[in-house]
């Protein structure tokens, strides 16, 4: 229970104020001290990349890579790919979406509420003034004013301070955890930047494969369509049974099904890059992709493994929210301890609003109270036990994002590679198919085979072609994934974001 006593003497006053800034200053705060995870102990993200730093790996392929163990992201990655259109298009989107902007403002007010919890450190003064205007019943009871009049005013201005003395830090572990989450905030901030950046990079590349594979499967439309006709020619003349004509006009109607699904996901990677930049889908962007405008980044930076927990911004969030559910344990931890305050209030009172201040019309009075609970049923205690099972939860979630992030290093690596084997695969059978037709075209000049023959090489190599389409994409799209998943560089961003976003 509070116990609240009067001070009536200056010295009491200075004693008990003496007594409580002694007791915060050597005070310390109450639960645990937050300190950051460990970095695993992991030398490798897989059983083939190396554990020496600066080793370089080449991907084999057509389109050379290699990748730099222990390189240095950069903060514009995107500019790998050497394509002005595509950095202009970032830039444009990281002024404008809505979703970063969304964060920005959301980090502003978490400081924000921690810059106001910091308040708590000081004092709180307030002023006030109270004129009134009373009447007393005459006899028995006394008038208030040294007139004795039973109808008088009264004029009240006083000053009252008071403070709560943060003998056991729960107002420091509070500002902690708000602190805490404020820089998760920060990283899930970095988050959205990153995952921005890299879905108007994968974004543009898929336009650029849509493109390439629309434009590869019409070549394919006006193959199949020479050969049904020439087929259609020879059951005219006697040459051909009708099956023939009708096997290819079924092989003409499944070339042209894939044209439509082809249109329909290049309008939709439109819509998309309109949206990752702020606009509405009938806003069209100016820019159009295609592979020709975009070239494979030839060094691909790989951070360390005891690096990445540093990088990834899901991991540093998930750390802070660890730190703050630790704050918050030490705020349970405080509320079972007494809690010690002080107010004082002074001012003047009289029944003349031009006497207030004068000699005689003073008062003041100075408090100071200790609260400790007693009995509350097992609430804080089991407050505390909540607390303390959170922070158990939140180091849980930090381990499960860590080992997430590891994994998606790894997996993005392992695809690095088998895209390379595939495009390698796929380049074998483009070139394979293109010396097939070049052979084609001369033996049809040479009157050796027949021009349904051709044709049937043609086929073939229009559909290796969109093989190999689909197979640099994929090697483009898992570069971009790799760079994601080892965080962007965002620690080597030269602005921040506060400079790009718009408000």
């Amino acid at each position: 229970m509070p116990r609240l006593r009067s001070i009536s003497d200056s010295s009491g006053g200075c004693a008990l104020t003496g007594l409580l800034l002694l007791s915060l200053l050597t005070g310390c705060a109450a639960g645990p001290d937050f300190s950051r995870p460990v970095a695993p102990a992991i030398n490798a993200y897989t059983s083939a990349s190396p554990a020496n730093p600066g080793t370089a790996i080449p991907v084999a392929g057509p389109d050379s890579q290699v990748i730099e163990y222990a390189g240095e992201i950069p903060g514009q990655w995107w500019t790998l790919f050497h394509c002005p259109e595509l950095n202009a298009l970032i830039e444009r989107s990281i002024k404008n979406n809505p979703d970063l902007q969304q964060a920005e403002a959301a980090l502003r007010s978490m400081q924000e509420l921690v810059y106001a919890q910091q308040g708590v450190y000081f004092p709180e003064l307030s002023a006030g003034f109270n004129p009134s205007r009373q009447k007393q019943a005459l006899g028995a009871v006394s008038s208030s004013a040294a007139s004795g009049a039973s109808l008088f005013n009264l004029h009240t201005a006083q000053l009252n301070v008071s403070y709560s003395a943060d003998v056991f830090g729960m107002n420091r572990r509070q500002v902690e955890s708000l602190q805490a989450q404020a820089d998760a905030q920060r990283f899930q901030r970095e988050a959205v930047y990153l995952s921005l950046t890299s879905n108007v990079v994968a974004a543009a590349i898929q336009e650029a494969s849509l493109r390439a594979q629309i434009a590869v499967a019409e070549n394919l439309v006006v193959t199949v369509q020479e050969q049904l006709n020439l087929i259609q020619r020879q059951f005219e003349s006697g040459a051909v049974p009708q099956a023939s004509v009708v096997a290819q006009a079924a092989l003409l109607a499944q070339a042209k099904a894939v044209l439509p699904g082809l249109h329909r996901q290049l309008a939709q990677q439109r819509d998309l890059l309109a949206a990752l930049s702020g606009r509405f889908p009938e806003e069209d962007i100016p820019e159009k992709f295609e592979f020709s405008m975009l070239q494979l980044p030839q060094t691909v930076p790989v951070s360390l493994p005891s690096q990445l927990v540093e990088h990834r911004p899901d991991v540093r969030a998930a750390e802070e929210q660890l730190h703050a559910a630790c704050a918050q344990a030490g705020v349970a931890s405080a509320n079972m301890l007494p809690q010690f305050t002080l107010a004082a209030s002074g001012g003047s009172m009289t029944t003349q609003i031009s006497q207030l201040f004068r000699p005689g019309t003073g008062f003041w009075t100075l408090l100071g109270g200790i609260t400790q609970p007693v009995f509350d049923g097992g609430t804080l205690l089991h407050k505390k036990r909540s607390a303390e099972a959170a922070y158990d939860q939140a180091a849980a979630q930090y381990r499960s994002t860590v080992i997430a992030a590891f994994q998606n290093v790894a997996d993005t690596l392992q695809a690095l590679q088998f895209d390379a084997d595939g495009l390698q695969s796929a380049f074998d059978a483009e070139r394979a198919s293109a010396e097939s037709l070049d052979i084609a075209r001369h033996q049809l000049t040479l009157g050796d085979i027949s021009y349904l023959s051709l044709l049937s090489a043609e086929q073939g190599y229009q559909q290796a072609a969109l093989l190999l389409v689909q197979a640099q994409a994929s090697r483009y799209s898992d570069t971009v994934a790799l760079f994601q998943a080892l965080g962007g560089g965002w620690w080597n961003q030269d602005l921040t974001l506060k400079e790009h976003v718009q408000p």
